[in-house]
């Protein structure tokens, strides 16, 4: 692979000189904060992210001919969500089978929340845009993420799979909101107008519960916000208005924060569909309802989004999407990236992936009550 350096507009000695500290002083602010005070330490970084310095270059003047061999992913949770996230396994499995990548090293980079919900605030820069890795790979974070403007000025290469959505660059992923709309058309055409709608996060805050107007309206999460919107868009074709529908924040993509919101969700009387925004949440409802003796899909009928493997298992209706195809397609774009630099004009890869519905045992049409005997 050919070389590419990275260039920097702002050096360690100019956030030394602004700052009035020295450069080991900089240094310590990033890579040893006991060394000095706290308060040296902010104001250190606060000078460094007025002038736009993401943080010292880890590889060293000595390397910056060549390669780190390493591309890192950067993923929408905590470091274990990647081992036991199917859909994360699933984009695992196809970044590794590009044999391009045969040699080089994968470096996990987890959500650092506290630059989620505070982007403007100092705070420690990720180890991605700090010359660890040569491409990356940024799957389903949330918007205006500051770390995805960093590896920008870094001239870091990167592709996006799945979120944030950003004009101008490249991109793997689907069609979430057409997606939504099939989802929820698929329960209405079952004739289903009380719905109920488990979706994973909304914003990475910690809060979950039921989803207002306003809480909708605040979602950072690309993903599950338009599929929300898909949702909402069959729904007032049908008649069936947001104020209609009860919305569960599970506040979470893993099975723990599924089976809260299942129990949430079966707590309401009158629903006849669940609607979830991944199989995770959807497998949750049905070990919860089977635990509670709620028949599926005589009093409810559900539906996935995903196709996980153990979405078969469990006869679960779902929306399929190509996982393996995204971790490939990701992988082949940031390769080509990392081979030859797109010039200023040239198109911005976009790839955008097929999804069909997948119809199994856990929906079928209402059925009309039978009337009581006199």
């Amino acid at each position: 692979m050919p070389s590419f350096e990275m260039k920097r507009t702002v050096s360690m000695k100019d956030v030394a000189l602004a700052a009035g500290v020295s450069q080991p002083a900089v240094s310590y602010a990033y890579n040893k904060p006991s060394e000095i005070s706290e308060a040296q330490r902010e104001h250190i970084l606060k000078v460094a992210k007025k002038l736009g310095y993401p943080g010292p270059n880890v590889r060293g003047g000595s390397l910056r001919s060549g390669r780190v061999g390493a591309i890192g992913l950067m993923i929408s949770d905590e470091l274990p969500y990647a081992f036991v996230d199917p859909s994360t396994t699933g984009l695992l499995r196809g970044i590794g089978e590009i044999g391009e990548l045969a040699n080089v090293a994968l470096a996990l980079f987890p959500l650092q929340k506290d630059l989620a919900n505070h982007p403007a605030e100092p705070g420690s820069v990720s180890l991605a845009v700090r010359g660890f890795v040569d491409g990356l790979i940024i799957y389903n974070l949330p918007d205006d993420y500051p770390v995805i403007e960093m590896a920008r000025k870094q001239n870091i290469p990167f592709v996006v799979v799945d979120a944030p959505i950003i004009e101008g660059t490249p991109f793997v992923g689907i069609d979430d909101f057409g997606s939504g709309v099939m989802q929820m058309e698929h329960l209405l055409e079952l004739g289903h107008r009380k719905i109920g709608i488990i979706a994973d996060r909304l914003r990475p805050d910690g809060l979950r519960g039921e989803v207002t107007r306003e809480r909708f309206q605040q979602s950072t999460e690309n993903v599950v916000r338009a599929r929300l919107e898909g949702y909402l868009k069959a729904g007032h074709a049908a008649g069936v208005e947001f104020e209609d529908l009860v919305i569960i924040e599970a506040g979470g993509f893993d099975y723990a924060h599924g089976d809260w919101a299942a129990a949430q969700m079966l707590a309401h009387k009158g629903l006849t569909a669940v609607a979830a925004t991944s199989d995770v949440m959807a497998l949750s409802f049905l070990k919860i309802a089977a635990e509670r003796q709620v028949a599926v899909p005589a009093q409810f009928s559900v539906i996935g989004f995903d196709d996980i493997p153990e979405a078969a298992g469990a006869n679960l209706t779902t929306i399929r999407q190509p996982l393996i195809e995204k971790g490939r397609n990701a992988a082949r774009v940031l390769t080509e990236l990392l081979n030859n630099p797109p010039a200023r004009k040239s198109a911005v890869p976009r790839v955008v992936l097929p999804t069909e519905l997948v119809v199994r045992a856990t929906t079928q049409a209402i059925q009309p009550r039978r009337k009581k005997r006199a």
